[in-house]
């Protein structure tokens, strides 16, 4: 069953109004179909409306919504062959990152993401896409590994941020970004980043720094939370809509600052109503910037990435 977000209690109330006309009329002869139609109509123009005028607030609801596809569902719509690479060699597996081996269409890609989890369990088990540092040191040597072989490297941001804990500051969290951040500007192959939900501060600058930065229509990507802000200007979280609105978090707004290339369209109704949909025009936006950037030599790539960063700000 849909979760519905505060503002579209009116689409919900209308899309029960449907399902209950259905149920009630299933078996019978009743003819409810003109009925249906009506409600189905008004219930798309509201959606329609509600999406074509959503605040930042609004956005980063959607971008966090718990239905919205996870890297897992990423990997089985647009990856082959995908291969699975765990540890960093040191310390641990971090399961809040996730990457591997696959082919895109044909094209050999590392890919490397966060995974949020989809229920409770898994949620817990991959500690809501918050990275520790040893999830950077597993990024990293696979970063290393792509760039030994020759192979782009694709990443999918979507976590709140980086993992505060003690323990992760004990094991050298803030070391573990800026070493992610900068193998990012030294590879010598292309990589393209996707904020595909939540893009939360250095937890997600840290694979997310590459030739390309894709953003879904709904993402958002900041370098605090709108509640964090809030809570740090007004010293209360119930302004994080004055905050988001003022951070510039869209896709929108970033793009005309520079700091994203290109914006993917999403499903009306966002990601998680067509998962299937979004999910395809995102491989689509891949394939074209993978075939753009493979036509760049090292050092290209290089100076791309340094012009690029560089001129944000």
């Amino acid at each position: 069953m849909l979760t519905y977000l505060d503002f579209e209690k009116p689409i919900a109330e209308l899309e029960a109004k449907v399902a209950e006309l259905r149920e009630t009329a299933s078996g019978s002869d009743i003819d409810i179909e003109a009925e249906v139609g009506r409600l189905e109509t008004k219930a798309n123009k509201l959606l329609r409306d509600a999406y074509a005028r959503l605040t930042p607030w609004q956005k980063a609801q959607v971008a966090r919504h718990p239905e919205r596809p996870h890297f897992k569902d990423y990997i089985a719509g647009i990856a082959d062959d995908f291969l699975p690479l765990a540890g960093d060699r040191s310390f641990a597996d971090d399961p809040a990152i996730v990457g591997g081996l696959g082919r895109i269409d044909g094209r050999r890609v590392m890919l490397i993401g966060h995974e949020k989890g989809a229920d409770t369990a898994s949620r817990l088990r991959h500690n809501f896409g918050m990275a520790k540092p040893e999830g950077y040191r597993k990024a990293i040597r696979l970063m290393k590994l792509a760039d030994e072989f020759g192979i782009p490297v694709v990443t999918l941001v979507d976590t709140p941020g980086a993992f505060p804990g003690v323990e992760a500051e004990e094991r050298g969290q803030a070391e573990a970004i800026a070493r992610s951040t900068a193998e990012c500007l030294a590879l010598n192959v292309p990589i393209i980043a996707a904020i595909v939900g939540e893009g939360g501060s250095g937890g997600a600058v840290a694979i997310a720094t590459a030739n390309r930065v894709l953003m879904f229509e709904h993402a958002v990507y900041s370098v605090i939370s709108p509640e964090g802000c809030a809570s740090i200007l007004w010293r209360t979280a119930d302004k994080a809509a004055e905050a988001a609105e003022a951070m510039k978090i869209t896709a929108a707004d970033l793009q005309a600052l520079g700091v994203v290339d290109r914006v993917v369209e999403e499903p009306l109704g966002g990601a998680h109503r067509d998962p299937d949909a979004a999910i395809g025009a995102l491989k689509g936006a891949l394939v074209e910037e993978l075939d753009g950037s493979g036509k760049l030599g090292p050092k290209e790539l290089r100076a791309q990435r340094r012009a690029k960063y560089l001129a944000i700000g």
